[in-house]
């Protein structure tokens, strides 16, 4: 049987980082992110990691002087009407740009990640059934992708659950290899009350690399020690479609999830999406 060289490598990886402390390394990799390097060494690296990953300079405020550091730029803004956000009363938009990585129906409380690897969404949640039976979409962000996480709906963030976890790597192979990878690694589910999609919950997955994860509704940065925390916010925070929730300060995965009957995701795995355009239905009173 024939094995591919990226299966070998993605293999090795994988075998390098069971025998790591993943959770320091990662910690480690986001500290150096941060610095600010001296300006002739910052401005190489981030030229090369825009050549290196396709970069879309075009769509982001500022050119790569005007960013400090590497963290700084892997969570660049981007222009003014760079993303269309869709309209349509009924649309469900994309909470961040990436590759749909599965979509669908939620079957026997489970969601898929390969074959014969599914795992359970109250896993994933902490013990949360209530979109048992709903629907779903998985996002997977590159490197080169833009990584601030947006509402799919106009609504209210109502509280917030921080899950401490592993850090593995989030790459195909790894997801065909690790049992329960998204439910294992770290996480952080945002809750959100929405005009006509009931609850939906925005599950940003950490990854190796992913030091740490962040909202703009709480006082909350992941990875840096602190233990299980889940919340209801005192006040709501209220949020329009495509209004920012969080960001990733080194890239990973988006698990978005409704509950029963309310949505229908029109994405399907393999496309290949970006924030604010249309990926589902919301379905009428």
């Amino acid at each position: 049987m024939h094995v591919s060289s990226a299966a070998v490598k993605d293999g090795l990886i994988l075998s390098l980082l069971s025998a790591v402390p993943r959770s320091a390394l990662s910690r480690g990799m986001g500290a150096f992110s941060r610095l600010s390097l001296p300006r002739a060494l910052h401005r190489l690296l981030l030229r090369w990691y825009v050549r290196k990953y396709g970069v879309d300079l075009g769509e982001c405020v500022g050119g790569v002087e005007d960013y400090p550091s590497l963290g700084a730029f892997f969570i660049r803004e981007l222009k003014p009407g760079t993303r269309p956000v869709a309209e349509e009363s009924d649309a469900l938009v994309s909470p961040a740009d990436g590759l749909v990585y599965a979509a669908g129906k939620v079957e026997d409380g489970k969601l898929p990640q390969a074959p014969d690897l599914d795992y359970a969404v109250r896993t994933l949640l902490d013990g949360d059934d209530r979109y048992e039976g709903g629907d779903f979409a998985v996002i997977y962000l590159s490197p080169k992708d833009y990584h601030r996480v947006h509402s799919p709906r106009e609504g209210q963030v109502v509280g917030h659950r921080y899950l401490p976890g592993r850090l593995w790597p989030v790459f195909p192979a790894a997801t065909r290899k690790i049992r329960d990878l998204f439910a294992r690694n770290e996480r952080l589910v945002i809750r959100l009350e929405t005009s006509k999609a009931g609850e939906v919950a925005v599950v940003m997955v950490g990854a190796f690399g992913v030091g740490r994860m962040a909202t703009v509704f709480a006082d909350l940065v992941t990875n840096t020690g602190q233990p299980k925390d889940d919340r209801l916010l005192p006040s709501p925070h209220p949020v329009v479609r495509a209004g920012e929730l969080g960001r990733f300060e080194m890239g990973s995965t988006v698990v978005l999830l409704t509950e029963p009957g309310r949505v229908d995701f029109e994405c399907r795995p393999g496309d290949v999406v970006k924030m604010g355009e249309r990926i589902g239905r919301v379905a009428s009173d």
